[in-house]
């Protein structure tokens, strides 16, 4: 099962000739201007539909607001100063409200409810139980949450009456690494699945009334499933499947018969879909060459429900209200945080809710990233989205950066990163590539670096650096990698491995230790465990031979060039001593090494305090160690 996931086709970009750019004069901004832009986001009605339960950083950490749907107004409803809140829901009869938080970005989830009159409670309260809000059933009495407190490895299935006076019920023990994923509203069956490899799983329904397993997907089928939803009148099972496919599509299943009939493919991955609440609407979003391509379907009247087009940015997300007469969407794009907006679907009328662009920023300042393909070694074509600074031209050459996304298995995509936007403001052309095995581009693709991490994922970005040195616009003397997670893995394999072909490396929290990173996954990665030792090797076998020589931490002495390591404290998967020991590593070779560490931060960082402080930085380092100031 992919993880770290964690999405309109384009026509292959042009290497772009200097003159296909319109001149025009440029205004720079500051780390600080780039993280004073708003990320809003939310998708939960109030019980009169009046408002949105939203999630924003305008504070400078992730709080709960309330936003009205007449006027846009927002209200702050938590005011955290030191723990990111994500809100997760109205209740569905009145105006209380379930929020998330952790600590430090340790990722032990808790559930919150604050009550209306401003008191709140952790109706989750077991210190090392990671709980996750599933759903409310489906008479609003109740909600159902997942929860590892039993054993530290397993989800179990539990319900909580709203009062949260009562203790959780047990609704479903998990002893078998199973995932935990929807339960029908007649509380009949329970979708599970069980993970294989990561890109090969398999589907169940557990009946609750009788206790009995079925399994849904065909035995020993070489393909994933994913559980997406059971109809309202209980009568079929929707999932998305990719079995003798190279992408996923929408599949029913009958359940009173139990036959299958695909309802929807594309010639990409179908990346999730949901039906509205009494059936009136299907919602199909689909990851098309890194972008998300959203269909609303009337299935009463059997058509495409019809929007308008919008210049800055495409439909990301949708949400239907309970009445079905109202549907909040994001709209978003490479260049500009999303937004929200809303849509009446009785009057046809839209109507924007936010505005997250900061006012200073003048977006034609921006670069919209373009997706292209290059060559590889072998001549397989790479996927990619590329970001070319206004300034670059034949007489102007700017410097460049490879940017590796996390995963393995992840994905870059046509979404907005400010550090991107920041880079590239200031000159610095990035190439985020889509190194075979990420996701979004097929099975087939997507398992080529089974086994072969360090070797042709590493040759992916060696290749990109190639792509980057043949435009004539390129400093090919100044070329960078940068990335996170498994990213920053490859970044810093690219140090260790292929030394002379990247001037600088900044690592975010990257894996530098794959031995002791599988050892040390959190007890709550069980149910995927074996799956990712199938594809990165088990280090408790003979694997950990091929572990070693492909860890860079083993062959730090081979890096020359300087290095720039960002990490957090609290990380539970990338562990702060991967980067503690890369730095003393690389200093014992006298190269320049800057080391930024975050004690309130986990794998990612939220504060925006720490985003301008730590991304800050990495405009610093290269501006140091790759190129002169540019203007």
């Amino acid at each position: 099962m992919k993880y770290l996931l964690i999405i309109l086709t384009l026509a292959l970009f042009n290497a772009c000739t200097p003159e296909s750019f319109t001149k025009r004069p440029l205004s720079q901004y500051t780390i600080e201007q780039f993280y004073d832009n708003k990320s809003v986001f939310g998708s939960s009605f109030s019980h009169d539909e009046k408002s949105l339960l939203v999630t924003s950083n305008e504070s400078g950490i992730y709080n709960v607001y309330s936003l009205d749907l007449e006027n846009g107004a927002m209200t702050p409803l938590t005011s955290s100063t030191s723990e990111s809140c994500y809100g997760v829901s109205f209740y569905p009869n009145d105006q209380r409200f379930l929020y998330s938080s952790d600590q430090g970005g340790n990722e032990i989830t808790h559930i919150f409810v604050q009550n209306e009159d401003g008191t709140t409670q952790d109706l989750t309260p077991w210190e090392n139980g990671k709980s996750q809000f599933l759903a409310w059933t489906r008479d609003d009495q109740r909600f159902l949450f997942t929860s590892n407190k039993r054993d530290s490895r397993f989800f179990d299935l539990y319900q909580m009456d709203v009062d949260g006076r009562s203790e959780p019920q047990l609704i479903f023990q998990n002893n078998d690494n199973f995932s935990i994923s929807v339960l029908s509203p007649d509380e009949r069956y329970l979708a599970l699945t069980k993970s294989i490899t990561t890109s090969k799983n398999e589907m169940f329904l557990f009946n609750l009334q009788e206790s009995q397993l079925i399994q849904v997907s065909t035995p020993d089928a070489d393909a994933s499933f994913a559980p997406q939803y059971f109809s309202h009148d209980n009568r079929f099972f929707y999932y998305l499947s990719d079995e003798n496919e190279e992408f996923a599509r929408l599949v029913r299943h009958n359940l009173d018969n139990g036959t299958a009939e695909e309802i929807f493919k594309t010639n990409w991955d179908v990346w999730y879909a949901y039906e509205s609440y009494n059936g009136k609407y299907r919602v199909i979003g689909i990851n098309e060459d890194g972008r998300t391509s959203v269909k609303v379907i009337d299935l009463i009247k059997g058509t495409p429900v019809s929007f308008p087009s919008f210049d800055h940015g495409e439909i990301t997300s949708v949400s239907i209200s309970r009445s079905e007469k109202l549907m909040r969407f994001s709209i978003g794009s490479s260049k500009a945080p999303s937004d929200l907006y809303l849509f009446d679907f009785e009057t046809g009328e839209v109507r924007q809710l936010t505005n997250s662009v900061n006012e200073q920023i003048d977006l034609m300042d921006l670069v919209d990233g373009e997706v292209i393909r290059y060559p590889s070694i072998d001549g397989l074509e790479i996927p990619a989205i590329y970001y070319r600074p206004h300034q670059a031209s034949e007489s102007h050459q700017v410097p460049a950066l490879v940017w590796v996304h996390g995963g393995p298995g992840g994905q870059s995509r046509l979404s907005y990163f400010p550090l991107i936007q920041y880079l590239v403001n200031h000159g610095y052309a990035v190439l985020a590539v889509n190194n075979r095995g990420s996701s979004g581009y097929g099975k087939t693709f997507y398992r080529m670096d089974d086994r072969k991490h360090g070797d042709v994922d590493l040759k992916d970005c060696v290749y990109a650096k190639r792509w980057l040195t043949e435009q004539n616009y390129i400093d090919g003397e100044k070329i960078g990698i940068i990335g996170g997670s498994y990213g920053g893995y490859m970044v810093m394999a690219a140090m260790a491995f292929e030394p002379e072909e990247f001037d600088v490396g900044v690592n975010i929290f990257g894996v530098t230790n794959w031995i002791r990173t599988l050892r040390s996954i959190p007890p709550y990665w069980e149910s995927f465990r074996e799956a990712l030792y199938d594809e990165l090797g088990d280090p408790y076998s003979g694997d950990s031979l091929r572990l070693y020589n492909i860890s860079p931490l083993y062959h730090a002495d081979q890096v020359t060039k300087p290095l720039l390591v960002l990490q957090g404290s609290n990380d539970p998967r990338v562990l702060q001593v991967e980067s503690d020991e890369i730095v003393a590593a690389v200093r014992n070779n006298g190269v320049p090494v800057e080391y930024v560490l975050f004690e309130d931060e986990g794998h990612g960082f939220v504060k925006k305090e720490n985003q301008i402080e730590g991304y800050g930085k990495v405009l610093a380092f290269l501006e140091k160690h790759l190129s002169e100031h540019l203007n």
